[in-house]
């Protein structure tokens, strides 16, 4: 399985599905589909639809 990365359009902070946030409760190999919808992002409180799939 190939894990994603995901990009806050605000700030830039960066979600990668294989680290997680594990100091948020996410564990590493968390999906981006199963991340709670209430999330937000760690840096500027964006919200999950503001972060767009980053290509590497």
């Amino acid at each position: 399985m190939e894990f994603k990365t995901y990009m806050c359009l605000i700030c830039g902070w960066v979600y990668d599905e294989a680290a997680g946030l594990p100091e948020e409760g996410i564990a590493p190999g968390t999906l981006w589909s199963d991340v709670p919808i209430n999330w937000t992002c760690p840096e500027c409180g964006a919200r999950k639809e503001d972060f767009e799939m980053m290509a590497i």
